[in-house]
Parts: structure tokens; sequence; C-alpha cells
């Protein structure tokens, strides 16, 4: 999937002239948690989010620093701070570091791009202007959208098996010479051993998201590498 496909078109903006309160006001009155931040020649010249009102003279959360710290970081980086908690106008508060993307943009490099720069949003655009923008809850509804659609396929015990072993062998984290799997009438038994019970985890998880699984029993034991101690499973199977 592309940007395109799971961005919001209708863009909520403000101007870097608006004040803080007039972008708090906007933001509450839609329910959203940021604001692409657009001048009047419809350039995009930064981005408003929640993270921006944490620091502000209103409610008395400015950051305070021993004067030995202020003198280490510079009064550059004071003065920058003071700016951002007491600015008054949109402009003074704003993120203009921007991170955009293009509409043929995939999932994958938005999501990337979202880890990289702990950021919540991506504006999609289009010959320099603001054409969408894809936020954390445009993937949640793209995730719960293909869900939805996907039905499980039925399958044999056997396709079964191969399925998930398919997905083990070809997965880094799985311990694919120390795992067996056998499977009947759709329920899939795990044996073998994990160093990590990490791994027993992402294990069940491959199982349950294999087409035509109902359950899961888990018989895998834990070797703790260190000291050699098995550690025995749980008792209960893990079902759908």
């Amino acid at each position: 999937m592309q940007a395109k496909d799971v961005m919001t078109r209708d863009v909520v903006s403000i101007g870097p002239d608006a004040t803080v309160l007039q972008a708090a006001r906007l933001m509450l009155q839609h329910r959203i948690s940021g604001l692409p931040v657009i001048d009047n020649a419809g350039a995009l010249v930064g981005v408003l989010s929640e993270g921006d009102f944490l620091r502000r003279q209103e409610t008395a959360t400015e950051r305070r620093r021993s004067r030995w710290l202020e003198f280490l970081m510079g009064p550059g980086k004071i003065a920058a701070e003071y700016t951002h908690s007491h600015g008054s106008k949109v402009s003074e508060v704003m993120t203009d570091t921007i991170h955009t993307v293009t509409e043929d943009a995939a999932l994958e490099y938005i999501v990337e791009l979202m880890e990289r720069h702990r950021i919540k949003r991506v504006p999609v655009v289009r010959a320099g202007k603001v054409v969408g923008i894809v936020t954390r809850s445009n993937l949640m509804h793209a995730m719960v959208s293909l869900a939805r659609a996907t039905p499980a396929a039925a399958q044999d015990d056997a396709a079964i098996r191969d399925s998930l072993l398919a997905v083990i062998e070809r997965e880094k984290w799985a311990p694919a010479a120390m795992v067996n799997v056998v499977v009947r009438d759709g329920v899939v038994e795990l044996w073998g051993a994990v160093l990590d019970d990490r791994q027993r985890a992402a294990l069940k998880v491959a199982a349950e998201n294999t087409a035509g699984v109902k359950a899961v029993k888990d018989h895998l034991v834990w070797v703790e590498p260190t000291s050699g101690m098995v550690i025995e499973p749980p008792a209960n199977a893990l079902k759908h």
C-alpha cells in the first residue's frame, strides 16, 4: 500500500502567524494531535504537535536547570527553549524540521520514517503543496481494514505444517534446528527447545497467524544458555 491509499485528504492546517491558543483550540476541536503549518503561499513551513505544548509558561512547566548546566549548554540553546515555552505565535513554537513523503511512498518507508525521527505524522506533498497527511491512526485504520478483508483460508494439517515451518526457516530469530511442529485437526503442537523465552512467544504468534490453525499447544522447553537450566513449558494451551 502507498501513502495515497491511507492518507487523510482533508487536512486541517494553521498559519505561522496564528496564535498558540488558536492552534490548541483547533486541535481540540478536531480531536487531532498535530497540525501542518502552511504559509499564505501554500508552502509547508513547519509542524505543530501536542509535544510542543508540554513545556509552556501557562502551565508552569518550563525547563529549569542549574546555572552550571546552563553554562555548559550555552546561551543559544537556553534562548531557543525560552522562545519555545514563551512564544505566542505558531511560528515561534512549531518544529521547522519537516519530513514529508509523496503520494506513492510505500507504507513501509513511512513507518521507518516515523520510527527513525520519532514522529507521529508525515505530510504528503505534491509539487510542494500539502495534499494529505499520514498519521499513526491512519496506519491503524489500514491494519484493521486489511485484517478484516483477508479471511483465514482453510488448510489441511500437512499444508499448515509446511506453511509454519517455512516461516520458522525464514525468520532469523527462530531456532529452526531446535523446533518441531506437529499438526492434528488444525491444532498446532510446538516441540523442542528455545534459548530465549521471547522466542517461545514469537513461535506462538507465527503459529496463530498461519491460516487454518485452531489452537496452539506449547511443549517447548527453555534452555537457559548460561547455566544450562531447563525450564518446562506452561501447562495451558494458547487458544484463539
